[in-house]
């Protein structure tokens, strides 16, 4: 998987390492179980700050997508609980929601978009539950 940080970008660096690596989970490039780089070495090869590393990981540890074992280090491990998922996607939506239609994006063009990124994504791994 490629990390692109965009260094011109308003989005903090950490949450662009934090979703990248969300969207890596969710297109299959990384699987359970795969370990991610070091922050010493992920920070050397972005050429960031080692503690923006660690935040980002930090993020998704708390946000269940990743383990941190002493010796493996990062560990993809999607550790989640739907209802509060759930929960947490409801809020996100709610601002986005309400950013489109002041924009006058309509429900349809909401509801393509969304089965668009949806479609993009192989979701076979994440899907078991249903």
């Amino acid at each position: 998987m490629i990390i692109d940080i965009d260094f011109n970008s308003d989005e903090a660096i950490y949450i662009q390492l934090r979703n990248q690596i969300v969207v890596g989970i969710a297109t299959a490039q990384l699987s359970v179980g795969d370990s991610l780089p070091s922050v010493r070495q992920l920070a050397d090869v972005i050429g960031i700050n080692m503690h923006t590393v660690n935040k980002a990981y930090s993020v998704l540890k708390q946000e269940g997508f990743i383990k941190l074992d002493r010796r493996k280090g990062a560990v993809v491990a999607i550790d989640y609980d739907k209802c509060i998922a759930t929960e947490q996607l409801m809020r996100m939506l709610q601002v986005l929601l309400a950013g489109a239609m002041c924009k006058q994006i309509s429900r349809e063009e909401v509801h393509d978009m969304v089965d668009q990124v949806y479609d993009s994504f192989s979701c076979d791994h994440v899907e078991k539950e249903d």
